[in-house]
């Protein structure tokens, strides 16, 4: 779960993640660069809440959030990583739902519904806890305006089954609800560390993809209400040189990053402790 002074927000994912339906799972935090105020509120879950947590933290030199990641991937201890961000509240079927559809050889690309200022703030404990913030007649109530995306929140079965079908959005990897098996994140080497702001987590998937690992798309099987927030921290330079590294993982088709997890060995054959210090 990426973060970056945030803590409200990441305080709410966090809360998500205690109302999990599947309980035997790891909450790595990968920590851009927070101030103190985010490791008060992470050191007091660690005391007071079920979760076990993994703080990785990192100095703030700028938009690094692919560096993190990877420092996180590293400091993780499961065969399957589950990839959400710490303005994202989950349902509490994601991390089952994830489990349960994971299959060799894929990577699944999960779902997540935008929230206004307004009702991002309105959320509470209670209705993490109740999980009324995913009733759509409660969103409606609190000001939602109603689009087609609404039925990320109400489909199941084969409702849910049809639209994952027939949605005319391709499968790819979004830091804000997807997931694979270690294995094949380590095998392209992880993220790369050149990429800021923008597709940023795509190009990892694209590399997946190359390297033989289909998507598949669950966005209509569990969602993440995605908080509201401003983003100070964005440039067009960024998007530009993302959109080219891209455009190079695409036409050469490439597995491997240079620029990734591991910049000269196989990372499977680093130490945790070696990683996180450089």
């Amino acid at each position: 779960m990426s973060t970056y002074n945030q803590p409200e927000w990441l305080q709410k994912a966090l809360w998500g993640f205690e109302q999990q339906l599947e309980k035997n799972f790891e909450v790595v935090i990968a920590d851009d660069g927070s101030s103190q105020e985010t490791k008060n509120l992470i050191d007091s879950f660690k005391e007071n809440s079920s979760l076990n947590i993994t703080h990785v933290w990192q100095e703030d030199h700028g938009f690094q959030k692919t560096k993190i990641l990877n420092k996180a991937i590293i400091a993780s201890n499961g065969e399957y990583l589950i990839f959400t961000d710490g303005d994202c509240i989950p349902r509490k079927d994601l991390v089952s739902t994830h489990l349960g559809l994971s299959r060799p050889g894929c990577f699944l690309s999960a779902g997540y519904f935008k929230l206004s200022m307004k009702i991002s703030k309105q959320i509470t404990k209670n209705d993490i806890e109740t999980h009324r913030c995913f009733n759509a007649k409660w969103l409606l109530k609190h000001g939602l305006k109603k689009t087609f995306k609404i039925n990320k929140l109400t489909s199941y079965g084969l409702k849910e089954d049809i639209l994952n079908t027939f949605t005319p959005t391709s499968a790819t990897w979004d830091g804000n609800n997807a997931s694979g098996w270690r294995k094949d994140v380590l095998a392209v080497n992880g993220f790369d560390e050149r990429m800021q702001y923008g597709g940023e987590d795509r190009e990892m998937g694209e590399r997946l993809m190359n390297y033989g690992i289909k998507p598949q798309q669950i966005r209509y099987s569990t969602v993440t209400l995605h908080l509201d927030h401003e983003r100070g921290y964005v440039t067009k330079e960024m998007f530009v040189k993302n959109k080219a590294i891209r455009k190079v993982t695409k036409q050469e088709k490439l597995v491997w990053t240079e620029h990734g997890i591991s910049k000269s060995a196989n990372p499977e054959s680093l130490s945790k402790q070696e990683i996180l210090k450089n």
